[in-house]
C-alpha cells in the first residue's frame, strides 16, 4: 500500500491551491496537471471547479480529454467539484451546442442548477462515510444530479426543508467505484473530510494494482 500517493490536480482554472493544500493535509503529494505526461505520473487525480466550458475547451486546448477519459476507463481515481462534477457526468443538461465531457459516472448532471453567481449559497450536508457530522458545503453556480444508473451510490443530498421546494433534497455528492464527484467547494473550507476521503480511495486503489 502507497502510503503517500500523488495526486494531480488539473490545472487548466479554478481552485487549485485550494484542492492542492486539502490533499496535502490528506496526506498526498500534489502535482499540477496541464500535459499528458503529467498525468501519467499521478495515482489519482482531482478536476477543480471553474466553468465547465471553459474546461472543456481548455482540455481540449491542452490535448488532456482524451488521455483523461483513457486513464478513467483503465481505473485512474478522479473526483471532480462543482464543474469537475459536470465533468465526470456521462450526461449533461444546459450545456452549451457540442460541450463534452470526460464521462465515467453514470449519471445526469444539470449545469448552473442552483443559479448564477448570485445565488451562491452555503448548506449542511450528511456525507455518507465521511462521519455523523453534516458538512458546511458551499455552492457556488453549483450544478446537480437528476438522475443516477444502478453503479452509482449518492453520497449527500441537499436538506429536505419542511417546505420542500426546487432545492430541497437534490443529489450533491456521487461515488461510482474509483469515481467521485460534489457538486460542492470543500476546498474552500477548512474541512477536508472529502478530500480524505478521497485520498484513501486512491490509497486503497494503489495497493490493489
Amino acid at each position: 500500500m502507497t502510503a503517500v500517493p500523488t495526486i494531480g490536480v488539473l490545472a487548466l482554472q479554478g481552485d487549485v491551491r485550494e484542492h492542492a493544500r486539502a490533499l496535502e493535509a490528506a496526506g498526498a503529494r500534489t502535482l499540477d496537471v496541464r500535459r499528458p505526461e503529467e498525468l501519467d505520473q499521478v495515482d489519482g487525480l482531482v478536476l477543480p471547479g471553474g466553468e465547465s466550458t471553459t474546461m472543456w475547451r481548455l482540455a481540449r486546448s491542452f490535448d488532456l480529454l482524451e488521455p483523461l477519459r483513457k486513464r478513467i476507463e483503465a481505473g485512474l481515481p478522479v473526483y471532480g467539484s462543482c464543474a469537475g462534477m459536470i465533468m465526470l457526468a456521462d450526461r449533461i443538461r444546459d450545456g452549451v451546442a457540442g460541450q463534452e465531457t470526460a464521462g465515467g459516472i453514470d449519471m445526469t448532471v444539470r449545469r448552473n442548477a442552483f443559479g448564477r453567481q448570485v445565488d451562491s449559497f452555503e448548506s449542511d450536508v450528511v456525507l455518507t462515510g465521511m462521519g455523523d457530522v453534516p458538512y458546511h458545503a458551499v455552492f457556488i453556480r453549483a450544478p446537480w444530479v437528476e438522475s443516477v444508473g444502478d453503479a452509482v451510490e449518492v453520497l449527500g443530498r441537499t436538506a429536505p426543508v419542511p417546505e420542500g421546494g426546487p432545492n430541497a433534497g437534490r443529489i450533491v455528492a456521487v461515488r461510482q467505484g474509483r469515481l467521485m464527484a460534489t457538486a460542492f467547494h470543500p476546498e474552500l473550507t477548512g474541512d477536508f473530510r472529502v478530500h480524505h476521503y478521497f485520498a484513501d480511495l486512491v490509497r486503497r486503489t494503489t495497493a490493489e494494482e
